[in-house]
């Protein structure tokens, strides 16, 4: 083997720590969402709010940053981009007023997600498809791996140096994955082939790539509903510690790293990226009605369909994001991966609210359930037939 094709895995070893550095200041805050509330004397619904401010700019900015990609590589997207981010989140820890801390970290999310596009774009530039489905997985250990040391370190960062610790913490992480990518990322010496034939003109032709976008879309309501308010659940209704609740979801982070990486390579072994999404969706369904029953009923089962879901729900988020890439080849692979991102950051905003609603109002299993609805209708959206229809033809 060739220096070239080796240095593929150092490639994309830069995108899955940039990913995972942006990780701990885009997603992690909702793990001390009990210390968000009484920092700065909020409710739970304003308090998840401030949580997922990252994602008011994550939507307005990726698709941008993928077409800045498409146009100029990931070398300078990435330095630039985490690298804003973390002078961002270092501006948030100095600041008190609520708005003041929601605009700040809306505005590292939308220079930290240039980390989103970039590392996808790695995936399908440097990687042949027998093995995209394998590299992707390893990319989207990113955010679980970002989410894992989220979860050991944001708590009892949290609960010693306050909220204000926990950004100049991630602001640190985030300026030294900044300064690896723009030093050490380059150019791959050819374009890997496509997966798919890619019709002419704009891909979004194909009725196959509106479909994928849905069923992420439809996949995000679970993962923000376990995700976001899982560890909250675990203190209010379990009686959890607020320390230990955050390290049970950094193991399912961590489980939820290898389910990837898992459902990546069968699916390079099938030759298919849609037909273990379904089945691994299947699988999160039934994880969530459980999750559901046992939360109704303030049961042990609560608990442990919790955990389950936290890894099932994001298990096949990174075989839908490589199916995108695909089927959009290499010539708009950033602007459609940040569309793909986009879709999923939209509804994501929409239902923090809604859902800090729903369990205030209803109770956390009526949340649970929303994502279990929107599970279910995802199934038949996913684009099986079109998939297997075109790798016959």
């Amino acid at each position: 083997m060739t220096a070239a094709p080796r240095r593929r895995w150092l490639m994309l070893a830069l995108g899955v720590n940039a990913h995972a550095g942006v990780t701990l200041g885009l997603s992690g805050l909702p793990l001390v969402i009990p210390d968000v509330q009484r920092h700065f004397g909020v409710s739970l619904p304003v308090a998840g709010i401030i949580g997922s401010a990252p994602g008011i700019g994550i939507l307005f900015a990726l698709v941008a940053w993928g077409a800045l990609a498409d146009r100029y590589g990931e070398r300078l997207v990435l330095g630039l981009g985490v690298g804003g981010a973390a002078l961002l989140l270092a501006a948030a820890s100095a600041v008190e007023r609520v708005w003041a801390v929601v605009a700040l970290l809306a505005l590292a999310g939308a220079a930290g997600c240039a980390a989103l596009v970039g590392g996808g774009r790695i995936v399908l530039r440097w990687f042949e498809p027998p093995e995209r489905g394998l590299a992707m997985g390893v990319r989207q250990i990113s955010y679980t791996l970002g989410m894992a040391v989220a979860g050991f370190t944001l708590p009892p960062v949290s609960r010693a140096y306050g909220i204000s610790g926990v950004l100049l913490l991630c602001a640190g992480v985030c300026l030294v994955a900044a300064v690896l990518a723009a030093v050490f990322l380059a150019e791959p010496p050819h374009t890997p082939g496509g997966a798919v034939r890619t019709p002419a003109g704009s891909p979004y032709r194909q009725p196959a790539l509106w479909r994928v976008h849905a069923a992420s879309g439809l996949h995000v309501v679970p993962q923000i509903a376990v995700g976001t308010y899982g560890v909250v659940c675990l203190v209010e209704m379990y009686g959890w510690d607020g320390v230990a609740a955050g390290q049970l979801f950094a193991g399912a982070a961590i489980a939820g790293a290898a389910a990837r990486v898992a459902a990546g390579r069968w699916s390079d072994l099938t030759g298919l990226r849609m037909a273990p999404l379904r089945l691994l969706t299947l699988t999160a369904l039934a994880a969530l009605a459980l999750l559901v029953l046992g939360t109704y009923g303030r049961s042990w089962l609560g608990v442990v369909m919790l955990t389950l879901a936290a890894v099932l729900t994001v298990a096949g988020n990174g075989l839908a994001y490589l199916a995108a890439g695909e089927l959009a080849g290499p010539a708009a692979a950033g602007r459609v991966l940040g569309t793909h991102n986009t879709v999923q950051n939209v509804v994501a905003l929409a239902v923090v609210p809604v859902a800090g609603v729903l369990i205030t109002q209803v109770g956390y299993w009526a949340a649970f359930a929303a994502g279990l609805a929107c599970t279910l209708i995802s199934i038949p959206v996913i684009p099986v037939r079109h998939e297997r229809a075109a790798r016959s033809s």
